[in-house]
């Protein structure tokens, strides 16, 4: 298994910029897919974005796709989110996730490591 700590979350206006960091420790952080999910209050964690290991492929959501970027760095162990014109319906809770060789991309089911969290809040 791989530990997860993301970093980077806090309060920004709609229309800002914010980047979310994860850095990977305890294994081979260039053998896992990783991804970004979210998940506001009353509502179901939902995928953002996410990466093959070498960093070629990438998967993200409709709502985000033109304003984030998933990025990774193998020799670092991180994996960046980059979220620009933010809206207030990215406030959320976002968490960062890795798997080895999984099947698809884009399902939290398929995910065994998880970081705690970072919160992300848009204001008006």
């Amino acid at each position: 298994q791989v530990q997860l700590v993301e970093s980077g979350g806090g309060l920004v206006q709609a229309g800002g910029s914010v980047r979310l960091s994860c850095v990977g420790s305890g294994s081979i952080f260039r053998r896992y897919v990783l991804g970004w999910f979210r998940q506001a209050p009353g509502k179901e964690r939902e995928h953002v974005a996410s990466i093959n290991q070498s960093g070629v492929r990438k998967e993200y959501a409709d709502s985000v796709k033109g304003r984030f970027t998933i990025s990774r760095d193998n020799i670092k162990n991180t994996v960046y989110l980059q979220m620009n014109s933010l809206k207030p319906e990215d406030t959320a809770v976002y968490y960062c996730a890795a798997v080895q060789h999984p099947r698809v991309f884009t399902s939290a089911s398929v995910y065994d490591n998880w970081g705690q969290g970072t919160q992300v809040t848009v204001s008006s």
